[in-house]
């Protein structure tokens, strides 16, 4: 879920510097922002909850 906003983020991102627009924010702040997005979803935070897990061990068993 984290890397689909990042994705959004770094779209935003791009259209806003081939338009030469601003929001109010920084070009680099976003590019931040999708960074961190990344580096969270990397880390394991926002991805498959630990409901999926116990699912698993049921079915193998």
């Amino acid at each position: 879920m984290l890397a689909i906003a990042a994705a959004i983020v770094f779209g935003i991102a791009f259209l806003l510097d081939l338009l030469n627009a601003s929001i109010g924010i920084g070009l680099t702040a976003l590019i931040a922002l999708g960074l961190c997005l990344l580096a969270l979803h990397q880390a394991g935070i926002g991805t498959a909850g630990v409901g999926s897990w116990r699912g698993y061990r049921r079915a193998r068993r």
